[in-house]
């Protein structure tokens, strides 16, 4: 009797645990979430975008002459002096002549020759006729002193001297003009071989030198070749004197005034770079975005108010990212934007309340990358759900991730 008591005891702890077990698990558990507490903190907006940096002036050195540009010597990142030669280029050759032409010009040689020996002809002409007439003055002179001729025929004596010392000024004149015609067809004449071996070294080229001291910024003409007038040989520049430039939407533009802070990131160095906003642009461009949109931008330019030693390995046209402060708020109630969910058309977290999750609207102010302003609804210190999955709504249990392991 006693032992089939022990049985039906046994059996009864069995019965028992299985219905504690079940109730157990028909229990509701609390769904673990990650809880962050509200504090206050700095807000701020900000517009980022992708920009560039840019020397401020670049000196684009081009070709004075046409000529042949002697091979640069000058590479990019190359430090340079104000007044250094750059390069040189030698003036084109004559082209080489047919014999037609040659013939022409051999012409136009003897005939300038033949100009010169008619102008000395001339000019023996009026000398003789210049002396004729002074001993014919003299002669006058002789004559009038004795009463033997007019006045008159004293006075055309001296009128035909000076006559005569004019036709010699004008002969003389003349065979100038004759000998410079006889040098020029004669320069025409000679042949491209000719003339270079009658230049002097320090007179066969023009020389290009730099305008500032700077750094060689990039070399368009390396080659030695034949240029034309105006064609760009390299950009130079001093890169302690940069800028940077980035395109925003002209929306954003609107609110950015000059002396707006920026701050510049992922430049390639170490720390954020402080920049202010130089210039806003008043007029904006096109331009068609990574996806087919076209957009309306505007070019900002902004000055790096850092040290140079901080940004000193910064380039010309190196990518930077650039955040403009349009906004900033001290002291605020920030709640994290992982926090967030909308609830029809306002604003809404969950708040972990006596272990379970409550549903509570909130009035927001600004919005930054991270952060949110709370303006009304929370206060700080406030513990909300970050990041609320699909098993979590309003009066469901739920517990702190980080107590639970």
């Amino acid at each position: 009797m006693f032992a089939k008591s022990m049985k039906w005891i046994f059996f009864g702890l069995i019965a028992a645990g299985l219905a504690g077990g079940a109730l157990y698990m028909l229990k509701p558990q609390p769904v673990p979430v990650d809880i962050v507490t509200l504090s206050r903190g700095e807000i701020e907006t900000t517009i980022d975008e992708e920009g560039q940096s840019r020397v401020k002036d670049i000196y684009r050195i081009s070709a004075p002459i046409a000529g042949k540009l002697e091979r640069l010597a000058a590479e990019a990142g190359d430090a340079v002096a104000k007044g250094e030669r750059l390069a040189r280029i030698r003036p084109v050759d004559p082209p080489i002549r047919d014999m037609r032409t040659r013939r022409e010009l051999a012409a136009a040689t003897k005939i300038a020759k033949a100009g010169v020996q008619l102008a000395r002809a001339e000019v023996a002409k009026a000398r003789s006729d210049r002396d004729f007439s002074i001993a014919d003055l003299k002669r006058a002179e002789r004559l009038a002193a004795s009463k033997t001729i007019s006045d008159r025929a004293l006075q055309q004596a001296r009128l035909a001297v000076e006559m005569k010392n004019a036709q010699m000024a004008e002969a003389e004149a003349n065979l100038e003009f004759r000998q410079r015609e006889q040098e020029s067809a004669q320069a025409r004449e000679l042949l491209p071989t000719q003339i270079s071996h009658l230049q002097m070294e320090d007179q066969c080229c023009v020389a290009v030198v730099a305008p500032i001291k700077g750094t060689v910024l990039k070399v368009l003409t390396e080659s030695e070749q034949v240029v034309q007038a105006g064609t760009p040989l390299l950009d130079i520049g001093d890169l302690a004197d940069q800028e940077i430039v980035v395109d925003i939407l002209s929306s954003d533009a609107v609110k950015i005034t000059p002396g707006t802070r920026a701050r510049i990131e992922d430049w390639g160095g170490e720390g954020v770079l402080n920049a202010r906003v130089r210039r806003n642009s008043p007029a904006g461009f096109t331009k068609v975005s990574a996806l087919g949109i076209e957009e309306q931008r505007v070019k900002l330019v902004l000055d790096l108010t850092d040290p140079r030693e901080k940004w000193r390995k910064l380039g010309h046209g190196y990518r930077v990212n650039v955040k403009i402060i349009t906004s900033r708020t001290e002291n605020a109630i920030r709640v994290p934007l992982g926090a967030l969910f909308r609830q029809g058309n306002d604003w809404a977290v969950y708040v972990l309340k006596d272990g379970k999750a409550v549903q509570t609207l909130l009035q927001l102010g600004r919005f930054s990358p991270k952060f949110a302003e709370v303006t009304a609804g929370l206060d700080e210190g406030a513990k909300v759900v970050v990041y609320p999955n699909d098993r979590i709504s309003d009066g469901v249990l739920i517990v702190d991730r980080s107590t639970v392991e």
